[in-house]
């Protein structure tokens, strides 16, 4: 008996692989579907600013209708987040989440304004992260 026929005897590799890509995909996409409903159930609608540290407020509700996720094929995994619409530099997401300054010009003048972090995406993640397991498990098939 050669070595192939014992492989061949033993699993069907492709089917395996096929299978666990399979299931890779439909586990990472229900974790990002989670991650994406925690982060926007934690974005309130009001009218006044969030406290710093606390997840931002939405005043007209496009911040938690653009969070989105997708499976990434190329590098096996999900990318969970806001999406930039129409802006150049698409700072917003990144200064609620991590804080920081923007020097911008207005009026011919220098305006520096600092931002205080209002994490919302990392909160959502680490809170989603211990339902990870219980998703893998039998989920190859």
């Amino acid at each position: 008996m050669r070595l192939r026929q014992a492989q061949a005897g033993f699993f069907d590799r492709e089917r395996i692989l096929a299978a666990t890509t399979t299931a890779e995909r439909k586990v990472l996409s229900r974790f990002g579907a989670f991650v994406r409903q925690g982060a926007r159930s934690s974005i309130r609608t009001r009218k006044a600013p969030a406290p710093p540290g606390q997840p931002p407020s939405s005043h007209t509700g496009l911040l938690k209708r653009n969070i989105f996720f997708a499976f990434d094929r190329a590098h096996g995994g999900v990318v969970i987040g806001p999406v930039t619409l129409n802006q150049k530099e698409g700072m917003a997401p990144r200064l609620l989440e991590h804080g920081g300054t923007i020097v911008r010009r207005r009026s011919g003048r220098t305006v520096t304004n600092r931002y205080a972090p209002r994490p919302f995406m990392r909160p959502a993640f680490t809170r989603e992260l211990a339902s990870l397991p219980p998703l893998w498990r039998d989920s190859i098939r």
